[in-house]
């Protein structure tokens, strides 16, 4: 297990590294640079935007940027923030704890109505409740997770004024309206994963034999056939929270949340790099981490499962 585990580290460093360059090139691609978006907040002489860009390195080739970021990125420096030269690493410190919040309780979402759902679904089988599922699933990965958000606000926020919009009051509450616009979508590809693997699962012949012996069905779907059929719902999630990381960006925008998402959305349009950079770099190391741990929890799932 721990040569796997290190195999696993070393792996990820060519992939975190790739990551960077690419949006470290992406970004140089974006029309403008951060001294052009300066000028809509102040007015700049030419001979003043030619020297702020010799004094951040604009001027320089692009390998030569490249290289002095990659150079002071393995010093664990991110660089400064163009607007109010504050250190990226302080900027998403600060706000990647509101992020993780919304993820996980998103996800929570997901987990809460996708897998029971989709249990149903499969111990239903070609029933009522199978095509009933199923339509609530197709409904739920077709509603725009925004335009979902923007309907719950007026619902319950202006109409019924149960849950408020942002952060007044409990921060749990201002939680619930976010986290379900976020988490709709991923619970309704979790019930339809679930649905398909318990399906196949109650095929087995192990399940046969455990009804046969008269052990109820609940216990047989709950403790036995989910158990089998979790890998690829684990997988799954593992998936699932790089996605909900990325819709993060839009829904904190719609709840004015603050988190990466708003500070990513204020970096692109001030074409503020270095916290572009960081913030990209932030979220997939993330997305790593996370598929490390799902792999390590098959073995615990699945004893089956061995890690030479």
């Amino acid at each position: 297990m721990i040569t796997y585990l290190l195999k696993r580290v070393l792996f990820t460093v060519p992939v975190l590294f790739g990551i960077t360059v690419v949006v470290f090139l992406v970004v140089a691609l974006i029309p403008g640079d951060a001294v052009a978006a300066m000028m809509t907040q102040v007015k700049l002489e030419p001979a003043q935007m030619a020297n702020l860009r010799r004094q951040l390195g604009l001027d320089d080739a692009l390998h030569v940027q490249l290289g002095r970021y990659l150079a002071d990125l393995v010093r664990g420096d991110l660089g400064n923030s163009v607007f109010g030269y504050r250190p990226v690493a302080t900027l998403i410190t600060a706000n990647i704890g509101a992020t993780l919040q919304l993820t996980i309780a998103a996800m929570a979402v997901a987990m809460a109505f996708g897998i029971p759902l989709g249990v149903l679904a499969a111990v239903r089988h070609n029933t009522v409740w199978d095509l009933s599922g199923m339509i609530v699933a197709l409904v739920g990965i077709s509603i725009p997770g925004f335009w979902l958000g923007l309907l719950l606000i007026q619902v319950f926020s202006v109409n019924l004024g149960w849950l408020p919009i942002t952060g007044g009051g409990s921060p749990w509450r201002a939680l619930i309206l976010p986290a379900f616009a976020l988490g709709v979508a991923e619970a309704a590809i979790l019930a339809r994963l679930t649905r398909a693997s318990v399906i196949e699962t109650l095929q087995e012949d192990y399940i046969r034999t455990a009804r046969a012996k008269g052990m109820s069905g609940v216990r047989v779907v709950w403790r036995h056939a989910l158990r089998s059929a979790f890998i690829p719902i684990l997988t799954m999630l593992g998936m699932q929270f790089g996605s909900l990381l990325g819709g993060a960006v839009v829904i904190e925008n719609v709840f004015a949340r603050q988190g990466l998402g708003t500070l990513v959305t204020r970096a692109v349009i001030n074409r503020d790099a270095p916290v572009v950079q960081g913030v990209v770099l932030a979220a997939a190391s993330m997305y790593v981490l996370v598929n490390l741990a799902v792999d390590v929890l098959y073995a615990f799932i699945d004893p089956r499962i061995r890690y030479e």
